[in-house]
């Protein structure tokens, strides 16, 4: 489990030091692999006292675990091996690996058991997920509506209750509308699940649950400027795999009756 996700998991209990040590360990992933807890402690300005109290709310033992989590992240790693077909095949088996072994009993008992699901997504790519997920989720008679934009949002907001369902799809988990409306349902005990970029984001944070993708970028282009090229797979097998699950779910509950 990448440390993002512990963070999404235990963000609840996290305070504001807490998240400072998280924002450099983020920021200084690389250093963080290999600093000392006295170095961290100075870094942050707290205590090594409380660096350790920050890695047993994440559920380690001590900062010891915390940083071999770490390393093992940098050795699980995708390099730039200069085959970049061969890259983005490891990229695709590793997304894979990732994704299947998650359990997604969660989001798949709160879209059984919704009246209505509603989907609104953050941009072109997002919307092309939403439409897979309308396409797969049809299948067992599900219909999940895309809301257009903000007005349309609104209108629909004064009807919802705790019975209905949200999906909101966002790379970043910071898109400002989807931010309001993410806090808009939370007033209202609307459920919702929310599709980002595994990292700490309010998104993340203001949802049922949270099921999280991670792209990444390959070097396809030599001209300086140019935006690189990023899969964003991770996204369709994602959709894909809860599907699947949702139906091993159902099977399951029909068999425990």
């Amino acid at each position: 489990m990448r440390l993002e996700e512990i963070i999404n998991i235990h963000k609840q209990v996290l305070n504001q030091t807490d998240m400072g040590i998280w924002k450099y360990i983020y920021n200084h992933r690389e250093q963080a692999r290999h600093i000392s807890i006295h170095e961290l402690a100075r870094a942050c300005s707290v205590s090594s006292t409380t660096v350790v109290r920050f890695a047993q709310k994440l559920g380690f033992d001590g900062f010891g675990e915390l940083k071999a989590t770490l390393k093992l992240e940098e050795d699980g790693g995708i390099g730039a091996s200069g085959d970049v077909l061969a890259d983005i095949g490891l990229f695709y088996k590793k997304s894979w690996d990732s994704i299947v072994k998650r359990n997604f009993d969660a989001a798949s008992r709160l879209i059984h058991e919704s009246n209505r699901v509603f989907a609104f997504a953050s941009g072109y790519v997002q919307s092309n997920v939403v439409q897979e997920l309308k396409r797969v989720f049809f299948y067992d008679d599900i219909m999940i509506y895309e809301i257009a934009g903000k007005e349309e949002f609104s209108s629909i907001l004064r009807t919802l209750t705790k019975d209905d369902l949200v999906i909101i799809v966002s790379l970043s988990g910071e898109t400002p509308l989807a931010v309001e409306f993410s806090r808009l349902l939370q007033l209202r005990d609307v459920p919702l699940i929310s599709i980002t970029r595994l990292h700490d984001n309010t998104l993340a944070g203001l949802s049922t649950v949270n099921l999280y993708i991670s792209p990444a970028v390959f070097h396809l282009y030599d001209e300086a400027g140019r935006p690189q090229f990023q899969s964003m797979m991770p996204y369709f097998l994602l959709v894909e795999i809860w599907y699947v699950k949702y139906k091993i779910y159902l099977q399951k509950a029909a068999e425990t009756v």
